[in-house]
């Protein structure tokens, strides 16, 4: 019985069997995600990788139950997070994979070419509300505004970086998906809303922010106010990986060709090529 084993592990080994990699997180990152996982099967088209995107913290905490290989960030680790590893023995590292810049849009139609943080401060928090307060040669038209919800590291930077942890007003509008962020710029000629610079089209506007735009050399040298690095946090409980599935996807994102993928998904890359 035992030689059978043996003979059926030696089996599975030498020609393989599918094998399954989870991702899950961020919604940010899911589009680097999605081209990386399909350059990876070309190269491994025995593996099945599922990829979620609902949000960083969901993907970090599926990392602590043990439901995913990978966790997708937009954010660094709360402290909550850094004080739940400790109290459970885990201990979780970041892989920097690329930069992004949180674009703050509006309708195409909407005459502004720029805003302060301030201004956009006041605006989230409740301060402002209406265009011909931001500038008076705007409409006295109310301001519909719209933000990632809280489960996203887009969110939390936002609220770091732009509110100093203010409290949103309570009619700003949060939504789960970025992309209906977009279609509601599209069609709102008085929205305002902050998405990861990938996902920006030439549908919408892209503000300055303090007279910068988040173009790829502003973004890397952090002289646009809201950049950000992009993570995968992986269990290294026990150690790197030096070998296996999870080793071999983040070499790859991790490659010239991954790199360049993360700037065909329109971020910057992290490493020269």
């Amino acid at each position: 019985m035992k030689k059978v084993l043996l003979l059926l592990i030696v089996f599975i080994t030498s020609f393989g069997i599918s094998s399954t990699l989870v991702i899950k997180g961020s919604n940010t990152v899911f589009p680097i995600a999605q081209l990386w996982i399909e350059e990876f099967k070309k190269i491994h088209p025995d593996v099945e990788v599922t990829l979620e995107g609902a949000g960083s913290s969901t993907g970090i905490a599926a990392l602590f139950n043990g439901t995913t290989d990978i966790a997708n960030a937009s954010r660094w680790l709360k402290n909550e997070e850094i004080q739940k590893m400790h109290e459970v023995g885990k201990y979780f590292i970041p892989i920097v994979i690329g930069y992004d810049g949180i674009a703050i849009i509006v309708n195409k139609n909407l005459n502004i070419e720029q805003i302060s943080i301030e201004t956009l401060s006041k605006i989230y928090t409740g301060k402002i509300r209406y265009w011909n307060q931001v500038d008076p040669n705007l409409p006295k038209k109310q301001i519909l505004v719209y933000s990632r919800n809280t489960a996203s590291g887009t969110y939390e930077t936002f609220e770091k970086k732009v509110l100093n942890e203010e409290n949103m007003a309570p009619w700003v509008r949060m939504v789960e998906s970025t992309q209906f962020e977009i279609q509601t710029i599209e069609q709102n000629p008085y929205a305002i809303a902050y998405v990861g610079v990938g996902y920006v089209t030439e549908k919408v506007k892209v503000l300055k922010i303090d007279g910068i735009l988040p173009t790829k050399e502003n973004i890397l040298t952090g002289k646009y106010p809201i950049s950000r690095p992009l993570f995968m946090f992986i269990d290294a409980t026990n150690g790197y990986p030096e070998s296996g599935l999870i080793k071999n996807y983040i070499t790859f994102g991790l490659s010239k060709r991954g790199q360049e993928l993360v700037e065909k998904a329109g971020y910057v890359a992290a490493y020269g090529f």
